[in-house]
């Protein structure tokens, strides 16, 4: 779960990191009160769930408040595309008003974890303020990484011969020792899988988080119910927002038109590649899971109907604990009231699958059935 540049740095704040002196603005009258208050040149931000806004004009210095409220107005109530975002962009409901800081110096500062040795990695770049992807293809020696301990977490010494390779000033390094243990505190406590500050930055001897990132792990909100409350449902696809509710992984893919409904998330991604083998996209990945009931079949197709990308919806299930005559009725369940759908493509494998094709055929639904993935890939290229 991803929570706003604003809530980051609330939540930097309540830890000690420094961060811009700002204010949230809902509408431009507000931008102007905290331009005001803050009796400064102001950075505009606009607040979505996406990296690289600057590049895109979310991102705006107002060197007056005539400046503030053009660019607020520009901002507020309107979608934001980036190269991060998908389909029509993100709503901007927010600007964040920030002082303007003079940068002396820019850092690239993450932690996240490193499944390989299954620990959080601190990761730094001297080339702060770039993509960090940009900087792995550029300029990979530039990253450096110290590992962290599940027990022991971030020892000193590392954070020392960390600091000896950035040529800082040496006497920054209590305050980068500092912030460093205190990201990390964050990750830790909050159950993060991802915390980038991008900028750190240094201005007149002091380290300052001029952006904040920071993403939940979903499987640990159950005990982060403060963070709970910082969900921004207009930051996601209505179907996404749909399928959450019912506990259904879902991903909205917006160059695609087979809608995928499978069990098993491995499934669900070979599902995806024969999609593409069969010289087409997938619209969506779903992984209605294992222990699927009726009910919930039939909510996963609904969403699969309600797509209208999907031109085609291919149905690949392995019954397990999850029966095959089970999803077969949520999916009746799931057209019985719909005059129009888009073409099936079944492929039933498993406990009770004859039941389901004998079920599903009675029915009347206009379903193909097909063998295996690449028999239903010879069939994806008949209809399409």
């Amino acid at each position: 779960m991803q929570i706003h540049e604003f809530q980051a740095k609330n939540i930097f704040k309540e830890y000690g990191i420094p961060v811009p002196e700002g204010e949230i603005a809902n509408n431009p009258q507000e931008a102007i009160s905290v331009m005001e208050k803050l009796n400064s040149k102001v950075v505009v931000k606009a607040q979505v769930h996406s990296g690289g806004r600057g590049k895109v004009g979310g991102v705006k210095l107002a060197e007056n408040s005539d400046d503030v409220f053009r660019f607020s107005s520009e901002m507020i109530g309107r979608k934001l595309v980036t190269n991060q975002t998908a389909g029509n962009g993100l709503p901007v409901n927010k600007v964040l008003i920030e002082k303007v800081t003079e940068i002396e110096t820019e850092l690239y500062l993450a932690v996240t974890m490193d499944y390989e040795s299954g620990s959080p990695v601190v990761i730094i770049s001297t080339e702060g303020g770039m993509e960090i992807e940009t900087i792995a293809e550029k300029n990979p020696e530039k990253i450096l990484k110290i590992f962290g301990d599940p027990l022991l977490e971030l020892l000193p010494y590392k954070i020392r011969k960390l600091f000896e390779k950035l040529n800082i000033e040496p006497s920054l390094y209590k305050q980068f020792s500092s912030i460093i243990l205190k990201v990390y505190k964050i990750f830790v406590e909050k159950d993060c899988s991802l915390i980038e500050i991008n900028p750190l930055v240094i201005s007149n001897e002091k380290f300052i988080a001029l952006d904040a990132k920071i993403s939940i792990e979903e499987d640990a909100l159950f005990r982060q119910t403060k963070i709970q409350d910082l969900f921004d449902s207009t930051q996601i696809d209505p179907l996404e927002l749909e399928a959450l509710k019912y506990d259904l992984s879902y991903v909205k893919l917006y160059d695609g038109d087979v809608g995928c409904m499978v069990n098993g998330a491995g499934l669900a991604m070979a599902t995806m590649d024969i999609t593409v083998k069969a010289g087409t996209k997938p619209a969506n990945f779903l992984d209605v899971g294992g222990s699927a009931d009726q009910n919930k079949i039939k909510k996963a197709f609904e969403i699969i109907t309600e797509d209208s990308d999907v031109k085609v919806i291919l149905v690949n299930l392995f019954g397990g604990i999850l029966r095959c005559d089970i999803a077969a009725q949520g999916i009746i369940e799931a057209l019985k009231d719909k005059k129009e759908y888009p073409s099936i493509i079944g492929v039933f494998r498993g406990t009770n699958s004859e039941e389901a094709k004998r079920i599903l055929t009675d029915s009347k639904i206009k379903l193909i059935f097909a063998e295996d993935l690449i028999d239903a890939a010879k069939k994806i290229k008949e209809i399409e």
